[in-house]
């Protein structure tokens, strides 16, 4: 078998985003991950066989001067020292551990330093998503040529509706060549003329690179969920807020908000929080319905919501996509970040629905114990974690309601 990934910025932005502030903040801290399938698909056999094989290469992937060099260019709000540390770094089979159970279920854990193992889940994912491709023999449904006029096509619309949007499309890809098709026909669409909208980038640093693309991403769930098991969901998103004003300076971007709800991250954003951070990105609930707290609550700051971005990442396509702009254009500054709905839209192919989430932390090797967490989505019923665990947050969250 082949090795899937073979480039170490073959990774999400936000990953590396996530790495720098978690060593800058919490340089001790321990977690654990675990994999879900929502589809629960019974994988073939020595599937994880293959899948330990995969991660056990990542052993010999790294950083080139190339990737450095680019990296330094478009990012310039990543220290210069965490650039030597990316030098060093080097991937271990050992916080890694896959397993099939009896019916052909896949179980995965990771367990290690989080400055480590947070680099880890957007490859793991991807490896998952095309090596399971490739054992089922489905590949051959992989028509290249006509996802470019595919991928192409939805540019026109996209572009055409003056939609500001990038490619989020890395974890549950069919391929890494159905993403680098995605953005070649992004970025050829985009050249092809003016256009009222514009194709931002992609979140895959490899394939910005390649692309000669801006790489885009902040931050994801796993970085509050983490701060709220070690401290507690009440005030995760302003100990989070706090700590990526520490290492970025400035150059925050826009703030994922929803690890715990709205109501309990309104309470935290503070005027100074909604000054500093570009804006907002909108992942779970109602598109709408959030957009307008959003919109209130930067008026009850004194904020104009127009000056602000507001990033719609949540199930996105096409479509939807239009639709949000038409909505959101004199209320904010919408852009729109949208995955599997590119890197994964073939005709016979479905889609994984496949996620790695943070379930545990602590703060120190030294503790003798994890703390759980979870994550609450706007999304009735989608809440991420053990059903105790979720249960307890949400009780401290509406403490005194």
């Amino acid at each position: 078998m082949r090795q899937i990934i073979t480039h170490f910025t073959d990774d999400d932005l936000y990953k590396m985003s996530m790495c720098c502030a978690v060593i800058d903040n919490f340089p001790r801290a321990q977690v654990k991950y675990e994999f879900v399938d929502r589809n629960h698909t019974v994988y073939p056999e020595g599937f994880a066989d293959e899948l330990n094989r995969q991660v056990e290469a990542l052993e010999g992937v790294v950083i080139t001067d190339e990737e450095v060099d680019f990296m330094r260019r478009k990012c310039y709000y990543i220290p210069e020292w965490f650039y030597r540390y990316l030098r060093g770094f080097r991937f271990s089979h050992h916080w890694v551990k896959a397993w099939q159970d009896d019916e052909g279920y896949l179980h995965i854990e990771f367990e290690g330093n989080w400055s480590d193992t947070i680099l880890l889940e957007v490859k793991v994912l991807a490896i998952i998503s095309e090596l399971y491709y490739i054992m089922t023999g489905q590949t051959d449904k992989l028509d290249y040529d006509v996802y470019y006029k595919k991928s192409y096509a939805k540019a026109e619309r996209l572009l055409e509706a003056g939609c500001v949007y990038s490619d989020f499309g890395t974890r549950r890809r069919a391929s890494f060549e159905a993403e680098d098709t995605v953005v070649r026909a992004m970025k050829d669409c985009q050249n092809s003329r003016q256009w009222e909208g514009r194709f931002v980038g992609t979140s895959n640093v490899y394939l910005a690179m390649k692309h000669d693309l801006l790489p885009v991403g902040t931050m994801a769930h796993e970085f509050v969920c983490a701060i709220g098991g070690m401290y507690g969901p009440q005030m995760a998103n302003n100990i989070a807020m706090n700590a990526w004003r520490n290492t970025f300076r400035g150059a925050l971007g826009t703030y994922l908000y929803d690890s715990f709800g709205w109501d309990i991250f309104s309470m935290n954003f503070s005027e100074d929080f909604a000054n500093l951070f570009k804006g907002l990105r909108v992942d779970s609930g109602d598109n709408y319905e959030q957009l307008q707290k959003i919109v209130a609550k930067y008026k009850s700051l004194g904020i104009d919501s127009r000056s602000k971005q507001v990033i719609f990442s949540n199930a996105l396509d096409t479509d939807r996509a239009i639709e949000i702009q038409q909505y959101a254009k004199d209320l904010c500054q919408p852009s729109f970040g949208i995955g599997t709905h590119f890197t994964n839209d073939f005709e016979g192919i479905k889609p994984m629905n496949i996620v790695i989430k943070l379930v545990a932390a602590k703060i120190t090797e030294s503790w003798r114990f994890y703390n759980d967490t979870c994550k609450l989505s706007e999304d009735k019923g989608k809440h991420t974690g053990k059903p105790e665990v979720i249960q307890r947050f949400m009780d401290a969250i509406h403490f005194g309601e």
